[in-house]
């Protein structure tokens, strides 16, 4: 018996330290485990009901209380809601005082169940009453006693402490003694069940399944902004309170999520972007970000109303057509006054060199063409047949030339204008005459198509 007891001593104390993860009062299970003092001497009396008797020399230990020096009680009880738990308690001893009698070390066992109520469950101190039954052996001579107790934790953390208890132990034999039966040893909580070892447990836990925050019941707030992720519409960003949890990178009071910007302020009617030239199209989408237009043309002005934007119109100050990118087109009447104009050049017989009266077709076939910018042209010089066809090839080539040299230096992009010279070869009327040679001697500009 005596071994066994040891036994169930260790067991019990193995599976008190390993179970010591419990970081909650309301822990069900309580193992206790210490040095207990069995004292028969303020039962021991003439007149065991007299309170002057009963508790005479209460205190005395030297010269009353039985206590073997080791560990010799252990106690296991289970929390079953209100302040109640319920639990048994094996204890054993060696007794050589007997009230007022020595005896020769008897031996002592006892086996009690106990239902206890604290009355400050959680608490640093936690007073407590007992009551229970059991059987109790003395020099192998057992009998059933009637218990009541009084006791209390004091908790150094929220699962180990220390616990004192005094117990009177009635017995129903008359073959046997009652006696009381103090108690001094350590206290271990265990056996609360926190699933994901946040050190909440799950019957407090909101989220049990997932470690979290004592601050939020258990949840967790993975960003660690402060909001907890039920409540967090950026769970994995941290954030600040007014944007819901989400970060705002660029300040500009539109929450990460909803801002098509986020790394550049803008407009919160813009969802966060910009609007750099103030035309209610958001820079992201304004084809002319530094220009303002309207939204119908993506932000772009077009400011010759010609349906060309001004970014794609060659020539933004003048309505064109789509088809001449925003440039007006060169009509057919205007391409014969410019022909007509053409042919009135007049040059030195025999020479490239314009006469000075012709200034003034020159000067309007300038402004014809300035009028078509983004048109190229082409100048042709012709011949009648008088003369070689190689000097006529030739001084038709210069006389092209030489006007196409005019018109650059009046201002014509050189980029714009082409000259051909082809001689007699494309004749307008008969060089029969002296009439027909003088529509053969002409200088045509004509649209490059």
């Amino acid at each position: 018996m005596k071994h066994l007891s040891k036994l169930l001593v260790a067991a019990f104390l193995f599976v008190g330290i390993s179970n010591m993860n419990a970081q909650d009062q309301n822990n069900p299970w309580q193992i206790s485990f210490g040095v207990n003092a069995v004292d028969a001497y303020p039962t021991n009396s003439d007149r065991p009901f007299a309170s002057e008797k009963w508790f005479d020399e209460y205190f005395n230990a030297s010269d009353h209380w039985n206590i073997l020096p080791s560990i010799s009680y252990v106690s296991v009880s289970k929390y079953v809601g209100g302040g109640f738990s319920v639990g048994v308690r094996g204890s054993l001893n060696k007794i050589d005082k007997l009230g007022d009698t020595e005896v020769d070390d008897w031996s002592y066992y006892g086996v009690d169940g106990t239902i206890k109520y604290n009355f400050a469950e959680g608490h640093i101190f936690d007073p407590f009453v007992e009551v229970g039954g059991g059987y109790t052996w003395l020099d192998e001579i057992g009998a059933g006693t009637l218990n009541g107790g009084v006791g209390f934790n004091v908790w150094f953390t929220e699962n180990l402490g220390l616990t004192l208890q005094s117990s009177y132990k009635h017995v129903f034999e008359d073959y046997s003694t009652p006696h009381f039966q103090h108690l001094a040893g350590l206290a271990i909580k265990f056996g609360g069940t926190d699933s994901d070892g946040d050190g909440v447990y799950d019957k407090d836990d909101a989220c049990p399944e997932v470690p979290g925050l004592e601050a939020f019941n258990g949840c967790p707030d993975s960003d660690g902004d402060g909001i907890e992720d039920s409540k967090d519409a950026c769970p994995n960003e941290a954030g600040t309170a007014e944007m819901n949890g989400c970060p705002d990178s660029d300040g500009d009071g539109v929450a990460d999520p909803q801002d098509e910007c986020p790394e550049t302020p803008g407009l919160k009617e813009l969802a966060g972007c910009p609007d750099s030239d103030g035309d209610g199209v958001a820079d992201k989408d304004d084809q002319c970000p530094d220009v303002a237009g309207p939204a119908a043309t993506n932000g772009c002005p077009d400011k010759d109303g010609d349906g060309v934007l001004d970014k794609d119109d060659q020539c933004p100050e003048t309505a064109g057509t789509v088809a001449n990118n925003g440039c007006p087109e060169l009509s057919e009447a205007v391409q014969k006054a410019l022909n007509d104009y053409a042919k009135t050049i007049l040059f030195d017989t025999g020479k490239s060199t314009i006469k000075t009266e012709s200034a003034q077709v020159l000067t309007d076939i300038v402004g014809i063409l300035n009028e078509y910018p983004n048109a190229k042209f082409s100048i042709d010089g012709h011949t009648d047949s008088t003369g070689s066809d190689s000097l006529n090839q030739r001084l038709s080539e210069e006389r092209a030339g030489a006007v196409k040299v005019y018109l650059i230096e009046h201002g014509i992009d050189a980029g714009r204008l082409e000259s051909h010279g082809y001689g007699e070869t494309k004749p307008i009327a008969s060089n029969s005459t002296r009439n027909g040679r003088a529509q053969n001697r002409r200088v045509e500009i004509n649209l490059i198509k």
